[in-house]
């Protein structure tokens, strides 16, 4: 029986870690209309531009340098289990990236069948296949208007975010698009296909972050209620990015950043 429930366990915490596999990317006011006001873009526009300056920005970005926190928390049946794990991360384009753990802390289950699939299930969404069929665009989403909201960093778009496709790598909720750089500075949502029976709900929310022209995750959080009465909660965060080798971006902020 004890083997049986942890195995049962097991099927929950590595479905869990494939439902926020893929993303591996502050709005302050906001009027609340869901109509688009004079001057500003419609929805398919937002998306058509998040589109083409997000090309032509992984185009440029060649190479970084970053650290990577992981943590997560479980409260529940048969256990309490916690585990955290640093990891440096070398991305080269256009789709490689290096994992080096540089520390792990708490539960070994956690850490090997948790942790280390989520950087397994990082590099099968960054194959071509999947990236093609994961990313932002309007072959993979429908896109309608939730508002548009002035910010301390910035006007941002916020659109609805539908998937076309039950795909474990898309997201339903919501995003927030910057106004001028047209890059996702948030999303929040729940997977478009539930990870698993054992799973009764997953709330997922990721932040990113503006570093020398390019926008890179800062921040993941998940959220998963577990039908036998657990609760899983996990956290990635990213940070000392460093671009070791990027092309220049076009528009006004790369000149900026050149004259640094």
């Amino acid at each position: 029986m004890l083997r049986k429930r942890n195995r049962r366990l097991v099927g929950i915490w590595l479905l869990l870690a494939c439902s926020v596999a893929a993303t591996s990317q502050q709005p302050s006011s906001g009027s609340g209309d869901h109509s688009i006001q004079k001057g500003l873009l419609g929805p398919d526009q937002v998306a058509r531009q998040l589109e083409e300056r997000n090309a032509q920005r992984a185009a440029a970005l060649e190479q970084f340098h970053s650290t990577r926190i992981y943590h997560m928390q479980y409260r529940g049946f048969p256990g309490a289990r916690d585990a955290e794990m640093v990891v440096k991360v070398i991305y080269n384009a256009p789709n490689k990236k290096d994992f080096t753990v540089v520390s792990q802390t708490g539960s070994k289950f956690v850490i090997e069948h948790v942790f280390k699939k989520l950087l397994e299930g990082e590099q099968e969404a960054a194959n071509d296949e999947n990236r093609q069929h994961t990313a932002l665009t309007t072959a993979n989403y429908d896109f309608t208007v939730a508002g548009y909201e002035i910010t301390k960093d910035g006007a941002q778009y916020v659109l609805n975010l539908w998937p076309k496709t039950k795909n474990k790598f898309l997201y339903r909720g919501k995003i927030w698009v910057d106004a001028k750089d047209f890059a996702v500075v948030r999303i929040q949502g729940e997977p478009a296909k539930n990870p698993s029976v054992w799973i009764k709900k997953t709330e997922v929310e990721h932040r990113y972050v503006k570093v020398d022209g390019f926008w890179l995750p800062s921040e993941n959080h998940t959220e998963s209620v577990i039908r036998l009465g657990g609760r899983a909660i996990l956290s990635i965060e990213y940070k000392d990015y460093r671009i070791t080798k990027a092309a220049p971006l076009r528009g006004v902020d790369q000149a900026r950043v050149d004259s640094n």
